[in-house]
């Protein structure tokens, strides 16, 4: 028998198997979707109520149900005008400077995870590329900085960027750039963690085929490395954004003056201040939040699956 035969003998008792081997029922799975359907409603549940609050006329969240018997965009008017009124009345109650809030986020998490990548990307490469002493040492100094949490080193923190303010002041308390860099401090280990194990998935051969062709160390990083990466770069982007959106105990400690604020200080102040009450502004001003975050998904779905898992499959 020929090696041709030998293959085609193969293959039809491979679907002779196949069309004898049973077919599962639905039935027989009922559990599995069971279990699926649970935690989609568990997971969904919360994000339901807080749009169905921001669209509810009601402010208190016990008399609010899940379908609101009225829609209204007043609460998206009251948070956005600043003047959200007191509790049944029109009103204007003091200013609330949501939309520099707002603004404050966008700037400081864009800028965060716009930088996060590039020296996480400098370093990562380096790390994955060069042999030179001390980089065990390193990549474990990284990990082990990674082990501790953000909120045992916030008197440290706080006492660094006072006094780094005594000579920067543009760096120092109460500025958004003081913000920013002791975010990049704390993003920049997982991060080069991260793509690290994406790259050491990339061949060295395609390094020293350009440097053959008279490529410089950098023209080999801009013009091959980070197209190739694109999938794990999207994915730490992603990540330092939405990671610097929902953080709050550092930016609540820097950052002094109101209009200042990121979105998650001023909004945790305007939910426990006099505006107790007004939870439907609150829930308004939540789902306006998402909105930067639901975008980034849409447009980066198709690399987030792609670089968490070639990243994590050697490294």
């Amino acid at each position: 028998m020929t090696t041709l035969e030998q293959a085609e003998a193969t293959a039809r008792a491979r679907t002779v198997a196949k069309a004898r081997r049973p077919r599962r029922r639905i039935g027989d799975d009922w559990w599995r979707y069971l279990v699926g359907l649970l935690a989609i409603a568990f997971a969904l549940f919360p994000l339901l109520y807080v749009v169905s609050a921001a669209f509810n006329p009601i402010d208190s969240l016990t008399g609010a149900s899940l379908i609101p018997d009225s829609v209204t965009l007043d609460n998206f008017r009251q948070i956005l005008s600043g003047t959200p009124g007191e509790e049944g009345t029109s009103e204007a109650a003091l200013d609330v400077p949501y939309v520099s809030w707002y603004l404050n986020m966008l700037l400081i998490s864009g800028v965060t995870a716009v930088l996060s990548v590039f020296f996480a990307a400098l370093a990562a490469y380096a790390f994955a590329r060069y042999r030179f002493r001390g980089r065990k040492l390193g990549m474990l100094g990284l990990l082990l900085i990674q082990m501790f949490p953000t909120f045992l080193a916030v008197v440290a923190i706080y006492f660094i960027v006072l006094r780094v303010g005594d000579v920067f002041p543009a760096m120092g308390l109460d500025t958004r750039l003081g913000v920013i860099l002791v975010y990049l401090g704390g993003a920049l280990g997982v991060n080069t963690w991260l793509m690290k194990g994406f790259l050491d998935s990339i061949p060295d051969e395609l390094d020293e085929s350009a440097r053959v062709d008279g490529a410089t160390p950098a023209q080999v990083f801009w013009a091959i490395i980070l197209p190739l990466a694109a999938p794990v770069l999207a994915v730490v982007g992603l990540l330092s954004y939405i990671g610097t959106i929902n953080e709050f105990i550092i930016a609540s400690t820097l950052l002094q003056t109101t209009d200042k604020f990121t979105l998650t200080v001023g909004l945790f102040g305007f939910i426990q201040d006099k505006y107790a009450q007004q939870w439907g502004p609150f829930c308004a001003g939540v789902v306006l939040a998402a909105i930067p975050v639901v975008v980034l998904f849409f447009f980066l779905q198709r690399f987030i699956v792609h670089g968490l898992v070639r990243g994590a499959v050697k490294g």
